[in-house]
């Protein structure tokens, strides 16, 4: 009978162990072997039997684990230890550590996949941003606020159109208990315009509710919801939540399973779980659903592509020869091709200042992209854009590169002590010297374009593709001060734009009247107003 007590305390504890930790029940990961080891422990515990003597005064043993099972937890404690050491060892595994990443191609130019963009398609709403204006929205709401909390924003295309989205979550253990149905609703806050900023709490006029989530409690809880359901045995990381085209809530999971070992974690697939009715999808990266933009975990990536520049020449490379380090982390960016990539720099180890290249790694497939060209790393840039207008003690956001009429140029937002936008910037990444900061976008794009036609387009010399050349006369002109900038905006016949330049890039700008013949190059992009790169005003010579 006492046997059978003991035998229902380890099944109950055992089962509390696994509802409340849900552990991995798969060879390489270390949930299974700790589980083994805790068992064995507890038997070890309960082998134990104590009788006391002369009023508790006194205590012997009168019952002691057998040698079987301390020979047992003794050898299973020395497996666990050696497998995963003869399994994992990356001296031992060096070169399965190094290609994790899989075949890096090299690419050309990064310019010619990122894709060109207009001024109103520029990310200026970062994550911290978002959250801010986020909860301003909820907070317009004192119902609302007080039941619910925002949860993570990610960032994701959707119909187009680029938002940082996030689900509103419980605030509590009674919050939830007295809306166990689930929160209503989301925020979307456009990442090209702060001031687009929404609540959604119906779809097509249906409200609807998120009932799984990692706020919920019990079996409301998104990530014991999907163990539960058949996917104990399964690597789960990486909980985003993501709508669709449609708006409806989900949470896409990345699996994964362990390459090397006990280590080398690789995402292999996703789980799509509607967030409001519990369904459960199971995709492979292959069949994933067009909506999601991400199934590569971003510490993943950053893991994989810093053994991939780590043991470029073996382990035993203490010289550092030709070694690798990413830069500033990994950032979401979107190519030509409307897929979205994780962005980051690569420098030599021990240098700071320098990129040798950049790469982009789908984060869908994981096909990665080496471009070996020299730059700025992300730091340099925003330390570059800061100086600028150190007087005001602005702080730049991460950088996001872009393509600017094929200059690959970082962009980022500059920003105040409360995190609100005050001022935008532009540096190159070929030269980080080059910089642009305007109070509007396009004003800094002006300024960027004319610092760096004023440098003879020397980082640039194949742009030439780009560019126009026209041959007319001016009917409008008018100059304009930015910054301590004088800038010229004039028009021209039989060309229905309005094109702007600085005396950097003529001096002959200022004394130029209607009537004047000119000769102009201009970038090809999709501006409403074009920067000239040269003017030549032939009635002055």
């Amino acid at each position: 009978m006492k046997n059978l007590k003991y035998i229902f305390f380890v099944v109950a504890l055992l089962s509390i162990f696994f509802y409340l930790w849900l552990p991995v029940i798969q060879f390489g990961f270390y949930d299974l072997p700790l589980i083994v080891l805790l068992v064995l422990l507890i038997l070890i515990v309960f082998s134990f039997r104590f009788k006391s003597e002369s009023n508790y005064q006194k205590v012997s043993v009168t019952n002691a684990p057998s040698k079987k099972l301390l020979f047992s937890f003794f050898i299973a404690l020395g497996l666990f230890i050696i497998i995963p050491l003869f399994t994992t060892a990356t001296v031992l595994y060096t070169s399965k550590y190094q290609k994790l990443i899989g075949e890096v191609k090299n690419g050309e130019k990064i310019s010619a996949q990122i894709a060109p963009i207009a001024m109103d398609k520029i990310r200026v709403v970062d994550q911290e941003l978002a959250y801010l204006l986020g909860e301003k929205i909820i907070g317009s709401q004192p119902a609302l606020g007080s039941q619910v909390v925002l949860g993570r924003f990610s960032i994701q295309k959707v119909n187009n159109e680029l938002y940082w989205v996030a689900p509103l979550l419980h605030s509590g253990f009674f919050k939830w208990l007295n809306n166990s149905d689930g929160t209503n609703g989301y925020v979307m806050v456009s990442a090209t315009n702060e001031r687009d900023v929404k609540l959604v709490q119906s779809i097509n006029g249906k409200p609807f509710l998120i009932k799984y989530q990692p706020n919920a409690y019990f079996n409301d809880d998104i990530h014991r919801h999907v163990y539960f359901n058949g996917n104990s045995s399964i690597g789960l990381t990486d909980f985003i939540f993501e709508i669709d085209e449609q708006g409806n809530p989900f949470w896409v999971i990345s699996t994964y399973c362990k390459n090397v070992g006990f280590s080398g974690s690789n995402a292999n697939g996703i789980l799509v779980v509607n967030a409001q009715s519990g369904e459960i999808i199971k995709y492979s990266i292959k069949d994933a659903p067009a909506w999601v933009d991400r199934i590569q975990p971003a510490d993943f990536i950053e893991n994989q592509l810093n053994d991939w520049g780590e043991y470029i020449n073996g382990y035993w490379n203490f010289s550092n020869k030709d070694k690798l380090q990413i830069t500033e982390g990994l950032t979401l960016v979107y190519g030509k091709n409307d897929r979205s990539y994780w962005y980051t720099g690569l420098t030599s180890v021990g240098s700071d200042e320098s990129a040798v290249g950049f790469v982009l790694v789908d984060t869908r497939t994981k096909e990665t992209t080496f471009y070996k060209q020299s730059g700025a790393t992300e730091y340099a840039a925003q330390q570059s854009a800061e100086g600028k207008v150190q007087e005001k003690g602005y702080k730049a956001s991460l950088p996001i590169p872009y393509n600017i009429n094929n200059i690959p140029t970082y962009v980022m937002t500059l920003k105040d002590d409360g995190g609100l936008v005050k001022m935008y910037a532009m540096v190159a990444i070929n030269d980080y010297t080059i910089v642009g900061v305007g109070n509007s976008m396009r004003e800094t794009l002006t300024l960027f374009k004319s610092v760096y036609n004023s440098t003879g387009n020397k980082i640039n010399p194949t742009s030439s593709d780009a560019k126009k050349k026209l041959k007319s006369i001016i009917t409008r002109i008018q100059s304009d001060v930015k910054n301590g900038n004088s800038f010229y905006y004039f028009t021209i016949k039989d060309f229905p734009s309005i094109f702007v330049g600085s005396s950097q890039v003529s001096n002959e700008l200022p004394v130029t009247v209607v009537g004047d013949s000119i000769e102009i190059s201009f970038d090809i992009d999709e501006e409403k107003v074009i920067d000239v790169t040269r003017f030549d005003n032939k009635n002055l010579k």
